[in-house]
């Protein structure tokens, strides 16, 4: 997906899923609305919390590489945001989700999570770019 502003707006977002899912709150996070303003969380570190819903920690952060990318392990997933620089002062944001499981249970794992993160990823982009601007 790309977003309109420069990759230092968008990871500050990104790194604010530790927070809440920024999803569809009433699915993901027990209709908790996700935070519209950054909180100043501080850089995130290998083995600290990934995620929260409905106010429960989830998943451990596997690697990160400040402002480049973030790697996370949750229910059983790997799930990767990789923020691409172009050269127009937008960033490509990408998300790659790895799991192993049966081949039919892989279906509906994944038309349910391309749902999800997809508005995930628009929640991303829109709060990263009224905030750039």
């Amino acid at each position: 997906m790309t977003v309109g502003t420069a990759a230092e707006a968008v990871w500050p977002w990104v790194t604010q899923v530790r927070l809440a899912p920024y999803s569809y709150d009433w699915i993901d996070n027990l209709g908790r609305r996700s935070p519209r303003e950054l909180a100043g969380l501080p850089e995130p570190r290998t083995g600290d919390s990934f995620t929260a819903s409905g106010g429960r920690k989830l998943g451990r952060i596997v690697s990160v590489e400040q402002g480049k990318q973030l790697t996370a392990s949750v229910m059983g997933a790997f799930m990767s945001y990789v923020l691409v620089p172009q050269p127009d002062d937008t960033t490509r944001l990408l998300l790659k989700v790895v799991m192993q499981t049966r081949r039919w249970v892989a279906v509906g794992v994944s038309v349910g999570d391309l749902i999800m993160a997809r508005r995930q990823l628009l929640n991303l982009k829109r709060l990263a770019e009224q905030t750039a601007n």
